[in-house]
């Protein structure tokens, strides 16, 4: 598939993304606020295993930011609006960013391979969930590439994606741990298996939110990667 083919079905399958049950994102969704809290946990810890305990001198990038819930997260945990920059490929979702967001984080619209930034421009460049909806193979490369190249040396790209196929959605792909080393050859990588699955958290929260945490001790029941990725 050509690249702009696969960026118009990535429009297309957010857009079915979009008809799904008002609260299966909402915060107010128990099982969502339980992911939401393990996820920043783990990142946070993952982060101070590497020497990051404070965002607030750091240039961070996330590509495809949505509504931008995570860069906003991320103002929570410090960082400087100023030195804060969200991508997204879908107009509505970057309106909605640039409606919650302070005016000093910079927006940028459009294919996430081809933003105008330099070399070694940021010291973290985050993606969330991204990967999983990109289905060409060459266009993963190309961002990757692109994701690679702004980090400066001593930086990572932080990533956190699910690495498990969902056979009742063919609108996403699981990105394995193989794929992500093949994606960032030159990086060392840290990997961590996080996130309890969508359907068992979806279960047990209705029986109690607690129950989250107790099904995710088992490693196996598992179905995200957080991973840093450093760069040499």
């Amino acid at each position: 598939m050509d690249k702009d083919a696969e960026l118009a079905a990535i429009h297309d399958r957010y857009a079915r993304r979009s008809m799904l049950p008002a609260d299966r994102y909402s915060r107010f969704n128990p099982e969502v606020l339980a992911r939401v809290h393990e996820r920043q946990r783990a990142m946070t810890a993952l982060l101070a295993a590497h020497g990051v305990s404070s965002l607030e001198k750091l240039d961070v990038l996330e590509i495809g930011c949505g509504n931008g819930a995570n860069l906003l997260e991320f103002l929570e945990f410090g960082a400087d609006p100023a030195r804060l920059v969200g991508n997204e490929l879908q107009a509505d979702r970057l309106d909605g960013a640039r409606r919650l967001l302070p005016p000093e984080v910079r927006l940028f619209a459009g294919d996430a391979s081809v933003l105008p930034f330099g070399d070694a421009s940021f010291d973290i460049v985050y993606q969330s969930t991204v990967f999983s909806s990109i289905l060409d193979d060459e266009l993963q490369r190309k961002v990757a590439q692109a994701m690679w190249r702004w980090v400066k040396p001593g930086g990572g790209v932080l990533w956190y994606d699910f690495t498990f196929d969902n056979p009742s959605n063919r609108d996403v792909r699981g990105v394995r741990r193989t794929r992500i080393q093949a994606l960032f050859p030159h990086g060392h990588m840290d990997a961590r298996r996080v996130t309890l699955a969508p359907p068992i958290s979806r279960r047990v929260t209705r029986v109690h939110p607690a129950l989250y945490g107790v099904f995710n001790t088992v490693s196996l029941l598992r179905t995200h990667m957080l991973c840093w990725i450093k760069k040499p």
